[in-house]
């Protein structure tokens, strides 16, 4: 499959050659003349595999989903994408588990409750394919925020991965070179909320080999 859009940890999309890990899914992007139009199109946002049981995706197909494609897990969750139901089973389950956990559900969430919660959390009001600026942030203390999540640190605008002694700045094709986490520093957080809970309580993402751990 080739590559046709992919997503920053702000959930931007563009056209660059790198692929990543992980494919994923806003609804159709496209008009009947293939031409992207749209930044998502409805409230379901999945990251699936590369590769399931054969399917095969076309890139710009009008009225289907549109494939994007993402780095890696810690790129699709910040960007707020969850794990896929369907492909992404045992993932998913981890994912909604860990939310239940957090909420103090005394049921398992469903998949549409999930998805609310994540829609909340990602935009304000908006229109157009660059959403970067209407991008939901929220502040964290950086001892406490848990591996996975992506940050933006003081002074910057550049995103940092965070692991459990380091931080990695994003780029398309992997992330940089780890720098020493810094203590006892607030960040603005674009992984959003219900995913970092996720996160705090088991989830654990699927890294890019890039990715110090």
């Amino acid at each position: 499959m080739a590559c046709r859009n992919r997503v920053d940890p702000w959930g931007d999309l563009h056209a660059v050659s790198a692929r990543g890990m992980f494919t994923g899914n806003r609804g159709c992007l496209v008009d009947d003349d293939r031409r992207l139009r749209r930044h998502h199109n409805g409230p379901l946002w999945i990251v699936c595999r590369l590769e399931f049981e054969g399917f095969n995706q076309p890139l710009d197909a009008p009225r289907m989903w549109t494939p994007l494609f993402f780095l890696d897990d810690a790129v699709a969750l910040a960007a707020g994408h969850r794990p896929c139901g369907y492909c992404r089973r045992t993932e998913y389950r981890s994912f909604r588990d860990a939310v239940t956990v957090a909420t103090e559900s005394d049921r398992p969430l469903l998949a549409g409750e999930l998805n609310r919660m994540l829609n909340a959390e990602r935009h304000r009001q908006g229109r157009g394919l660059d959403r970067a600026g209407d991008r939901i942030r929220w502040t964290g203390d950086l001892d406490v925020v848990p591996t996975g999540t992506v940050v933006i640190l003081p002074g910057s605008d550049d995103p940092h991965l965070v692991t459990s002694n380091h931080l990695q700045a994003f780029a398309f094709d992997g992330w940089r070179p780890p720098v020493e986490r810094p203590q006892h520093v607030t960040v603005e957080v674009l992984t959003p909320p219900t995913t970092v809970a996720a996160l705090r309580n088991g989830y654990a993402p699927t890294l890019h080999p890039s990715a110090t751990t």
